[in-house]
């Protein structure tokens, strides 16, 4: 199965985690945007859904389905969004598409979250994929030395702001064992907006499109 195949499959069978008649909370990327189009099919179904990106935003509200503002929802039984790496205890890094902290703030009013992801996503250790890191732009400099000083690479992405208005940072060279632990250490950073590690709020499950099918991974 080609890359476009397995992310399709594995936003199908994502499909089997909505509750129906609620709204649904959707991430972002190429992977979520397979699950956006999934979703179109099945759509009287749902009530709704609550998006983390004005990308995702846009996507479904071109299929139709009503979009609400998170903070005028009260429950999100189910978020779907894919990783950028997973491990075996399902914690994440996120943000290469830039909506980690609205991807984690969806993520923390969620009841349940479904990460869905390609084999190649499953890594032993975080951290060969940069971690990005949201920055308030005064607080570049002083953040770009604290990472340095973790022990990191941190790359300003050049050309991009966040829907929220600030930057990002790629930090790159991190073999990351402890992933709650350095989650808080980087948040602590006065100008850091959030980073992302998903580790404090992991996924609940994780469907991996394989060549063999897709695989249902729980927390070990």
């Amino acid at each position: 199965m080609t890359q476009d195949e397995l992310k399709k499959a594995v936003a199908r069978a994502a499909l089997a985690y909505l509750v129906d008649g609620e709204i649904v909370g959707v991430g972002t990327g190429s992977t979520a945007n397979c699950f956006i189009d999934e979703l179109a099919r099945i759509q009287h179904r749902i009530r709704g859904a609550v998006a983390s990106s004005e990308a995702s935003r846009q996507r479904l509200e071109g299929h139709g389905i009503p979009v609400f503002d998170l903070d005028k929802v009260d429950a999100i039984p189910v978020y779907v969004d894919g990783a950028d790496e997973i491990n075996a205890a399902l914690q994440m890094i996120k943000g290469g598409g830039g909506a980690l902290t609205r991807e984690k703030i969806v993520a923390a009013v969620a009841t349940k979250f479904v990460c869905i992801a390609d084999g190649s996503k499953l890594v032993a250790v975080l951290g060969q994929f940069p971690l990005p890191v949201e920055v308030i732009p005064m607080a570049l400099g002083h953040v770009r030395r604290q990472l340095a000083a973790i022990g990191g690479t941190p790359t300003l992405r050049e050309g991009f702001v966040t829907d929220n208005g600030n930057l990002i940072v790629d930090v790159k060279g991190l073999a990351i064992v402890d992933a709650t632990a350095l989650e808080a250490r980087i948040n602590q950073i006065v100008g850091v907006v959030s980073n992302g590690l998903f580790a404090q709020r992991p996924a609940d499950v994780c469907l991996l499109a394989t060549a063999n099918g897709v695989q249902t991974l729980t927390a070990n």
